[in-house]
């Protein structure tokens, strides 16, 4: 069974009768104005208001298969498990059923409609805290369905509860979450497809993480709110969210625990093959290589077809380090150590699911972000034979730093030093570990930051900058005209930065009318309210937005003013806002400069 039937029967499983589910748009990769969300990562992430209770417009039942991009698992690819861009089959309920419901149902889809061997099914559930007791409903409702008490294990808060932001105690106030109940696929311990395995036999258990067995579905049970510190409270509706790996599910009706041989990856992993003389399977360490190479270019692919170009901040990042990553395991996988370039991968709909630009356009941003890094590489080799010739000592920092400031990876280095004798200890190695690691959690850290269905940081001041940026950007439209949208948006405690096209510079008159427009209305304490609408009847509002393709079918709109219709503001939206302009206080725009042809950038702050 490929993939595409397995989208197309679950799909139609949740939708058909008694199940009822209405199948959904998913959300982009990348959302248009909000500045909320580095990457959609789960399908959830779009529909955290109607878990906290909001009306969704297609009822209580929801389903759809939600492209992902998630970035803590970037330093993880390499395995045969994981990945940065996935899709997630998912089905929700908005209080309507729950934990009855929920578990049969997916245990009939995976075994019944996929035909998955009952025998090799495993399940966790939540064993409790102090503040949320041990979930034996999960465990009785797996008992009833015949699943045996050495295939039920118990797991704490660090596997078994899910959150935006970690565990019960690390749950930032104001986020959802609950304990959830996960499905695993069991290879078992005869299973050795490949000479190199990735197996031990020894003190396996389902969250082992040694490549025996396969995490598949996970339905999370989404009850409960952060309230302060150390404290939950129960949400007034008990949801349902259940998310499910393509590519892994996949795997498992491949036989094979190595996503990277089903029909999303094969076409790619074989042009890879074609390209650089190796043979996937033959060799672990290369094996490395190709998924990592097979995998970046997709999620590269997807990126930019989502409007992403390379850059030093936020997703030109992210898209930068995919593409570079790429391009050093590319090397590896040249029997000469050169770069011999990056193919496009299959770009198919049923192998990247997402609207995909020109392939000539993709082809061609690869081509020039790759170009630019493999000269990059020379130089660092130039200059890392140049810190050796002179006789420097070669440290675990001197490494980091060419790391940091060249991208030139640990390998290379290690390569550099034996061509030249030149001894790279075990301290020196752990020196440089050390100083990645600590490099790898500040990124996951920052990433972290930036999700998931509300601002990265909802601190009072934040809220209110977020609200007053949608003034400034009403303001600047009617002093400059209606060529103003917003390229550019970043918000922290202290101000918000805002980017938009103009030619030129404000005048000081200029300056002057934005912000006095943007004060008045926030004197008048004008109401922010908002209105959940198709896409469509949102777009007939002459709400603000960017390109239509970039939202999902139903969207938030949130307006200043008593009525939708004659409002001061009206943006597309994720939120939260405040209730009415008057706790903004006033604003003072303090500094603007331009920053590219036809850009111009401001900054603003709240008057203490």
């Amino acid at each position: 069974m490929d993939s595409k039937e397995i989208r197309d029967k679950f799909i139609k499983y949740f939708t058909d009768s008694p199940r009822n589910h209405k199948e959904i748009d998913p959300a982009p990769l990348v959302l248009e104005n909000d500045p909320s969300t580095l990457f959609t990562s789960a399908g959830m992430q779009p529909l955290v208001p109607y878990l906290l209770g909001e009306v969704h417009p297609k009822g209580k039942k929801l389903v759809n298969s939600q492209p992902s991009i998630r970035l803590g698992d970037i330093e993880e690819v390499g395995d045969n498990r994981h990945i940065t861009f996935f899709e997630m089959l998912g089905n929700w309920s908005l209080g309507d059923y729950f934990k009855d419901e929920q578990l049969p149902w997916i245990y009939e889809f995976i075994t019944n409609e996929l035909g998955i061997e009952k025998g090799r099914l495993w399940v966790s559930v939540f064993e409790g805290t102090k503040d949320v007791p041990k979930d034996e409903e999960s465990y009785g409702i797996w008992k009833n369905l015949g699943l045996p008490d050495d295939k039920i294990i118990f797991y704490g808060a660090k596997k078994n509860w899910w959150s935006m932001t970690g565990t019960p105690e690390e749950m930032n106030v104001g986020h959802i979450g609950g304990p959830d109940s996960e499905m695993f696929y069991d290879f078992g311990e005869e299973l050795h497809l490949h000479e190199n395995s990735l197996y031990k036999n020894e003190m396996c258990h389902p969250n082992c993480d040694c490549g025996r067995f396969l995490e598949i579905g996970n339905s999370v049970f989404i009850q409960y709110k952060k309230v302060g510190e150390g404290k939950l409270e129960e949400l007034p509706q008990k949801n349902v969210d259940f998310g499910g790996g393509l590519e892994r599910i996949t795997a498992v009706l491949n036989g094979d625990p190595d996503m990277f041989r089903t029909d999303l990856f094969s076409h790619n992993i074989k042009i890879l093959e074609e390209k650089y003389g190796r043979k996937y399977g033959d060799s672990e360490m290369f094996d490395r290589s190709f998924r990592i190479v097979a995998d970046h270019l997709r999620a590269s692919s997807a990126l930019i077809s989502g409007g992403v170009y390379p850059g030093n901040k936020a997703h030109g990042y992210i898209l930068r380090r995919l593409i570079r990553r790429a391009v050093l395991h590319a090397k590896i996988l040249s029997p000469k150590g050169e770069y011999l370039g990056l193919p496009i991968p299959d770009l198919s709909e049923n192998k990247i699911p997402v609207p995909v630009k020109s392939v000539s356009e993709i082809e061609n941003v690869i081509n020039e972000e790759s170009g630019k890094f493999a000269k990059a590489i020379d130089r660092g080799m130039k200059k890392l034979e140049t810190i050796i010739d002179k006789g420097t000592v070669l440290t675990g920092n001197i490494a980091f730093d060419l790391y940091q400031t060249e991208g030139f990876p640990l390998e290379l280095t290690l390569e550099a030093a034996e061509r030249k004798g030149v001894k790279f200890s075990l301290e020196d190695k752990k020196q440089f570990q050390e100083e990645f690691e600590k490099h790898k959690n500040l990124s996951r850290t920052t990433s972290a930051g930036v999700f998931k269905g509300g601002l990265a940081d909802d601190s009072p001041e934040v809220i209110k900058f977020h609200t007053a940026t949608h003034l400034l950007l009403a303001s600047l439209r009617k002093v400059l005209g209606d060529h103003v949208i917003q390229k550019g948006q970043n918000i922290t405690k202290e101000r918000s930065r805002f980017d938009f096209p103009n030619n030129e510079k404000l005048t000081d008159e200029q300056v002057k009318e934005v912000e006095e427009t943007v004060n008045k209305v926030i004197a008048e304490n004008v109401p922010v309210k908002f209105e959940v609408l198709p896409k469509d009847e949102a777009l007939k509002t002459g709400a603000i937005h960017g390109f239509n393709e970039k939202y999902a079918d139903t969207v938030k709109v949130y307006y200043v003013g008593e009525n939708l219709d004659d409002a001061i503001s009206r943006e597309f939206c994720g939120g939260p806002h405040v209730g009415s302009t008057g706790e903004i206080g006033r604003v003072k725009i303090n500094k603007q400069e331009k920053i590219g042809s036809g850009l111009v950038r401001v900054y603003m702050t709240l008057e203490k």
